[in-house]
């Protein structure tokens, strides 16, 4: 599969700050990625770094396999890492209009562009008239107005509410199902698990995790535990049974992490030798929240 994007021991540093710690990156091509990481991590940085408006430090980055100078590659690229900054008496296709003019393509994509963002029919609106989701949406339609073959976004659904989210979100999916890949920075859990196939999960610069989203979230899993009685004596003896790596409480409920394959009916039985009477025993696979908590702890 080609290489869309390859970071190598990229590092970049503001004074004492390490923004981005050795970083290394393939990015493959007809996939969607998420960088996924807390507010400060790293993100938004790598991807200035990426797109030429943040210098590095050291290490390296290269485009469609090196094939092409990275002037020549950001020609295929769609970009949006800073709020939509429109005119704002202009209507969205005198907008576009306007962007073309400065990006020296044509103008004969902006109504099916419009049209992917489901801003066509407001097509003759100005600006100002727009919420905030219809200003991101139109934002995404100007990065797509050359075909690009990577999309790169930096929060895209920041500040938006449930429904702006929504959009965002199916368009992003549409997007991709045409064939684009696409990356984007994200600190929101469940956005990246509903959108991504791929993860990449930063916490102050150093890259924790690099791989599919349902690798991430395919574990061993957990148990959760209830008892009748003799509750401290089972937190005690629960981290030396077999498969149970760590013991926690969360509103009344015990976790257990399993690090082995380990079945609820083979754990009640056990628990029942041991003269422990459980009133709730559920095993459960961990969403990418419990998994990303685990790495970034």
């Amino acid at each position: 599969m080609e290489n869309i994007l390859t970071i190598t021991n990229l590092n970049k540093k503001f004074g004492t700050v390490h923004a981005v710690n050795n970083l290394s990156l393939n990015i493959k091509k007809g996939n969607v990625y998420g960088i996924l990481g807390p507010n400060g991590s790293g993100k938004s940085t790598t991807l200035g770094i990426i797109l030429n408006v943040v210098n590095k430090t050291s290490g390296d980055f290269t485009w469609f396999d090196g094939s092409i100078s990275t002037h020549e590659a950001l020609k295929k690229v769609g970009a949006i890492i800073e709020r939509p900054n429109f005119y704002p008496y202009m209507t969205a296709v005198q907008n576009l209009e306007l962007v073309c003019k400065i990006k020296n393509i044509s103008t004969s994509k902006i109504d099916e562009k419009l049209k992917t963002v489901n801003l066509y029919e407001r097509r003759n609106s100005s600006f100002q008239t727009y919420s905030l989701g219809m200003k991101q949406r139109l934002a995404i339609a100007s990065a797509l107005l050359n075909d690009p073959e990577i999309l790169i976004l930096d929060e895209p659904t920041n500040g938006l509410d449930p429904q702006g989210i929504h959009e965002i979100r199916e368009i992003i999916k549409r997007i991709a199902s045409e064939g684009t890949t696409i990356l984007f920075a994200s600190h929101l859990l469940d956005e990246v698990e509903k959108i991504c196939n791929y993860v990449i999960v930063i916490r102050n610069g150093i890259k924790l995790y690099d791989g599919r989203v349902d690798e991430i979230t395919t574990s061993h899993g957990l148990l959760e535990l209830k008892v009748n009685a003799k509750e401290q004596e089972l937190l005690e003896q629960l981290p030396s049974f077999y498969g149970i790596e760590s013991v926690k409480i969360e509103d009344g409920v015990i976790i257990a992490i399993l690090n082995q394959d380990v079945s609820a009916s083979e754990f009640n039985q056990l628990l029942i030798e041991k003269g422990f009477a459980l009133s709730h025993l559920v095993k459960r696979k961990p969403n990418l929240e419990q998994q990303f908590l685990t790495l970034t702890k």
